[in-house]
């Protein structure tokens, strides 16, 4: 597994993110996770299946040693009383002592960004994790982050696939010594179906969403895949025999669009870049 290094964190550049799937469907696909060679997994406290994910790795017999495990605090947990207590709650349900990375979900509308940092390095100062990071800030944000956190922030964990122009925040995180995690690489399904990357995929053998994750990668940031079927987990992870050409990845760079971003909540979302 290739990684992405970032202020001392060697991220493994596949995970297995576990975004909108059920405690059954969590429980049903991580072996098949483990097997195929993932050991990089991303969950959430919002997504609700921080337990299911905890109970997975630990049937399985994973190693601790061997993963590296995210997840994120939500944004009605930003608060003294809460924040902590909170990370606390995600430990238990993993059933870890510590998480390998920690992640602010959205920077929101209601708390300011130095207050979001001092929590956020509280509990890394604290052993609850052994790095932090950010999650879909805009560049502006994310330097202020940068520049007020003690710790080193590693990643922002932002929305990238190819209808998606996320250069400006690209650039700003390279600068800064920051990975840029990305999620929602298909697209919400889009990817798959796309006949450019169709057509790259059948020149080196691989599927339109093999294409999308290769491209990711090849650019350097970590990316995140997501599947509940079994029978796919083996082919999302099969991206590391094969490049794309220059060529390839312009084309693929030219799919983006001014409507292309898919997740942009109110009151969660910043103006982005």
């Amino acid at each position: 597994m290739e990684s992405v290094k970032a202020h001392g964190a060697q991220i493994p550049a596949l995970g297995f993110g576990v975004f909108r799937m059920s405690d059954a469907e969590v429980e049903a696909v991580v072996p098949a996770a483990l097997e195929a060679g993932f050991r990089h997994f991303d969950t959430a406290q919002i997504y609700g299946n921080e337990a299911a994910l905890g109970r997975a790795l630990a049937a399985a017999g994973a190693r601790r040693d061997d993963l590296f495990l995210t997840t994120k605090v939500w944004v009605d947990k930003y608060s003294k009383d809460k924040f902590a207590a909170s990370v606390d709650e995600s430990l238990d349900k993993l059933k870890v002592d510590r998480v390998d990375l920690l992640l602010l979900h959205w920077p929101g509308d209601k708390v300011a960004i130095a207050d979001q940092i001092a929590m956020l390095n509280e509990v890394q100062a604290a052993g609850r994790t052994r790095f932090i990071g950010v999650s879909n800030q805009n560049v502006a944000q994310m330097r202020e982050s940068v520049a007020l956190s003690k710790a080193p922030i590693v990643t922002n964990q932002i929305e990238v696939h190819p209808y998606l122009d996320q250069r400006a925040v690209a650039a700003a995180a390279k600068a800064a010594g920051v990975a840029i995690t990305a999620y929602f690489a298909m697209a919400d399904g889009a990817a798959p179906r796309d006949t450019v990357l169709q057509k790259i995929g059948a020149a080196h053998g691989k599927s339109a969403a093999q294409v999308a994750l290769r491209w990711l990668i090849q650019q350097g940031f970590v990316a995140l895949s997501k599947t509940a079927k079994a029978e796919r987990v083996a082919e999302n992870f099969a991206i590391f025999d094969f490049a794309l050409t220059d060529a390839e990845m312009a084309a693929i760079g030219k799919l983006a669009r001014p409507d292309g971003r898919l997740v942009s909540p109110a009151g969660l979302a910043p103006a982005w870049d």
